[in-house]
């Protein structure tokens, strides 16, 4: 089976309570035909992977945490608080899949459910750590005609 990007991809943008704004970035590592769904006669298994950067943060934000130690390689027990999302634009992608069933489309949107923020550390760009857990939210269609992709 043999997959391809369809448009690329689309950013995702958190902007939290605080005032600060984080990228999340979403890849499609693999897509594989799984046996019978009611939706097209073809089930899939997605494998996807997702990371978080900051875009912008406030500049008092940076003075709280500009003496704090660097955040050690295992998230700390200690000084975590959650920051509220306050508008979210999701991470999307789309490939193209070849199947027994034909050509599929396969989409997936990423959207921020969670952020924690952690002010006694700070990140090696001088910034608070942020901590986001997010959903994935997989949908396919058949591709219609063959001149579309």
């Amino acid at each position: 089976m043999r997959s391809s990007p369809v448009s690329g991809e689309e950013v995702g943008l958190i902007r939290l309570a605080d005032g600060s704004e984080l990228k999340l970035r979403i890849l499609v590592v693999d897509v594989r035909e799984a046996g019978f769904s009611p939706f097209g006669g073809v089930n899939f298994d997605v494998k996807v992977v997702g990371g978080v950067s900051t875009l912008s943060v406030p500049e008092e934000l940076r003075k709280a945490v500009g003496s704090k130690p660097l955040m050690p390689p295992e998230p700390p027990l200690d000084g975590w608080e959650i920051v509220d999302i306050v508008e979210q634009r999701p991470a999307v992608v789309e490939e193209v899949v070849a199947t027994s069933q034909g050509k599929f489309i396969v989409r997936v949107v990423a959207e921020a459910v969670m952020v924690a923020r952690n002010m006694k550390y700070r990140s090696t760009l001088g910034e608070p750590v942020y901590w986001v857990s997010w959903v994935y939210k997989i949908s396919w269609k058949p591709v219609v005609g063959a001149g579309e992709l």
